[in-house]
């Protein structure tokens, strides 16, 4: 939880630099680039992780990964998280920052499940819900396809969900029935 916190005040106060000194596009996609780097490394995440690499080998690899791939602003802000030994929270942060990334730009994050990966007609559909239910022009639309629906879709808008899945349809039926 304290964890959780430090991450977002980190990725806010970065949020804020980046805005201040006119690199916010820069530093969203350095975020992205070390979430990527990240997700496709696992050994990588672990030595963020690890209590027994040293806190210089740790600067060393960051160093040596990212200095010359990020602006100078994402990198200051790395080294800082770094040098407070707090390395753990670097892939938190860099995540955090694209979910205030996508408010302080008025962007709404959405996940839509269906049984198919979806053509252009269906995601412009639905990124046109997600618009009607959340207000906000712009959409971050994941995708994910999960068979066990049998059919339909189900649509994570912030805290709501619209259940439209055969599978959610029958949940639903079945409850009523034993009510009954």
């Amino acid at each position: 939880m304290a964890e959780s916190r430090a991450a977002a005040r980190y990725a806010k106060a970065l949020l804020d630099l980046a805005v201040e000194s006119n690199v916010l596009e820069e530093v969203h996609a350095d975020m992205q680039l070390f979430v990527r780097t990240c997700e496709e490394n696992r050994s990588l995440l672990s030595l963020w992780q690890s209590p027994i690499v040293s806190h210089l080998k740790k600067m060393a690899v960051l160093r040596e990964l990212f200095q010359s791939r990020v602006h100078p602003v994402s990198y200051s802000v790395f080294e800082i998280i770094t040098r407070k030994n707090r390395e753990k929270i670097l892939l938190d942060v860099a995540r955090t920052f694209h979910g205030f990334y996508n408010q302080y730009k008025g962007i709404q994050e959405a996940t839509v499940i269906t049984t198919f990966p979806i053509d252009e007609n269906l995601r412009s559909q639905f990124k046109d819900m997600v618009r009607k239910a959340s207000g906000k022009q712009g959409v971050e639309l994941t995708e994910k396809v999960d068979e066990q629906l049998i059919g339909g879709f189900l649509l994570q808008v912030g805290d709501r969900q619209i259940d439209e899945s055969v599978k959610g349809k029958l949940q639903r039926l079945r409850q009523d029935m034993t009510k009954a």
